[in-house]
């Protein structure tokens, strides 16, 4: 089964949840970045990452998991049944 990775930068109390487009770090590596209204409590901001993505995605919330940065604002999300080509698909190549 395919498994892509994803760079994710959340913004908790965001306002809104969104996807908000690509950016790059310091070293050049692309991450999207995505706010959520939910407050970095207890899980509540990962737990809504996790479900606008799933819908954005079109896949299910199980196939969406933070393997990396649950207490970061960069986080390394790994999505099963997509490849990296999916995602440039779905959301748009990295600038």
């Amino acid at each position: 089964m395919s498994c892509a990775v994803l760079a994710v930068r959340l913004t908790p109390r965001g306002g809104r949840d969104a996807v908000d487009g690509w950016a790059a770090d310091a070293d050049g590596r692309p991450y999207l970045k995505v706010r959520v209204s939910a407050p970095p409590v207890e899980g509540e901001a990962n737990a809504a990452l996790v479900a606008l993505l799933a819908k954005r995605l079109a896949v299910s919330r199980s196939a969406v998991r933070v393997a990396s940065g649950a207490t970061a604002r960069l986080k390394r999300l790994e999505i099963d049944g997509l490849t990296p080509e999916d995602l440039d698909r779905l959301l748009g190549r990295p600038a």
